[in-house]
């Protein structure tokens, strides 16, 4: 049925732990080495016997795993996981919800379907292959997501040009693989926003940031609000409806800026409290001491690879130093981290150093993470990258600022 890929001794440990990848240096050989293509379905096996069933890739990952039972990934397969996860999404309240039809359907790993991500954003479904197999398995999938989800889907775009690797040469395009709309307003909680799947950041919107964007509207009342590295706006538009006193929303991007003025203006129209600046955070953040009594620090991921975990600690430590050190005493800080080899405790501890730094009084009044829809295999602790802290600061006559 599937070529069959056998395993080094005492290499299949991992998977008896339900771990869903395969490194390349866990393989002893390939049945058909020379002619397996990318993205093919192989069986994996340790001294014969069967262990695994997924996707083979070249790379540090060479199998995903997609069933830990032998069985044949046909079109029930994919129906039954999908329809698993629309099943928990349902549960949580996230889907079939009149104040929100914009979530995440699969979560790759979380939802045992290591390499797809597909969000949804009214009846358009937004797919996301991260794995070669995943692209050569994209109109299976496609099919499996117009049969389970029915009216709830009428249009399917796949979004996978910059998620594939390079130099697999698989001429991926964007594009609608399943209907076609130009109608691309999500609604969240009741707010609208306009989402950018043809050219913006991961499928257009940051999903995972629901729930935050959420407290932070209870923060928000009478406060001045600044958010940093804005995108496209979501803790502004949160804060807005939260009443706050006045919002300014930065990024460096031209573009963001412009989406976050459009998502205001969808949301509420002729409002003067809101005004966005394209400008440098650190810059923005060194010429405004003392303004704003509610700030967000949501950067985008300064670590990618562990080469680069140093750095990237000490670029979260300069930036909340920063906050810190310009937020109003007793304001209220929200910090993130979405850098996936960056660990809580790691994110806090730069917080930590931050907060000393600045000579900061600080109690974290929150600790956040991304929500249920964005789901952690309890197998895959690598799947969990979303972390950040709600500070409330004071300045403090006691604490001396630590050297940099």
């Amino acid at each position: 049925m599937y070529k069959k890929v056998y395993l080094k001794q005492g290499k299949e440990e991992s998977l008896k732990r339900f771990h869903p990848w395969i490194f390349s240096g866990a393989i002893q050989t390939i049945e058909g080495k020379d002619d397996i293509e990318e993205g093919e379905t192989v069986r994996v096996l340790t001294s014969g016997e069967f262990i695994a069933v997924g996707h083979y890739q070249i790379g540090s990952i060479a199998i995903r795993v997609l069933s830990f039972d032998d069985v044949e990934i046909d079109e029930s397969f994919w129906e039954n996981r999908i329809l698993s996860a629309l099943q928990v999404r349902i549960s949580i309240g996230i889907a079939d919800n009149l104040q929100n039809d914009t979530y995440r359907l699969i979560h790759g790993e979380g939802d045992n379907l290591p390499g797809l991500i597909v969000d949804c954003y009214g009846k358009t479904a937004v797919m996301q292959a991260h794995s070669v197999g995943m692209h050569v398995a994209r109109m299976a999938v496609c099919h499996a997501l117009v049969k389970v989800m029915g009216a709830r889907i009428e249009h399917i775009y796949y979004k996978s040009d910059t998620t594939l690797p390079f130099k697999a040469e698989l001429g991926q395009e964007n594009g609608f693989i399943y209907g076609g709309s130009d109608d691309n307003i999500g609604k969240e909680n009741d707010l609208l926003f306009h989402v950018d799947w043809l050219k913006g950041q991961k499928t257009g919107f940051f999903i995972d940031q629901r729930d935050n964007r959420s407290l932070l509207e209870k923060y928000a009342r009478g406060r001045s609000v600044l958010n940093m590295f804005c995108y496209t706006g979501g803790f502004s538009v949160y804060a807005m409806r939260g009443q706050a006193k006045l919002v300014h929303s930065v990024d460096s991007s031209a573009k963001a800026v412009e989406l976050t003025n459009q998502n205001i203006a969808l949301n509420f129209p002729q409002d003067t409290r809101h005004e966005a600046f394209c400008e440098d955070a650190f810059k923005y953040l060194d010429t405004h001491d003392g303004k704003y009594d509610l700030i967000v620090l949501d950067p985008p991921a300064f670590a990618k690879h562990r080469s680069t975990l140093r750095n990237a600690l000490k670029g979260y430590t300069r930036l909340n130093v920063k906050g810190f050190q310009q937020i109003k005493s007793g304001g209220v800080l929200f910090t993130f981290s979405c850098s996936q080899v960056v660990t809580k405790e790691q994110f806090r501890n730069a917080v930590f150093t931050a907060a000393a730094q600045a000579g900061r009084k600080v109690r974290i009044l929150h600790q956040l993470h991304q929500p249920a829809d964005h789901p952690i295999n309890i197998y895959h602790p690598e799947g969990e990258y979303l972390k950040g802290l709600v500070c409330r600061a004071r300045l403090s006559q006691h604490i001396n600022s630590l050297s940099t």
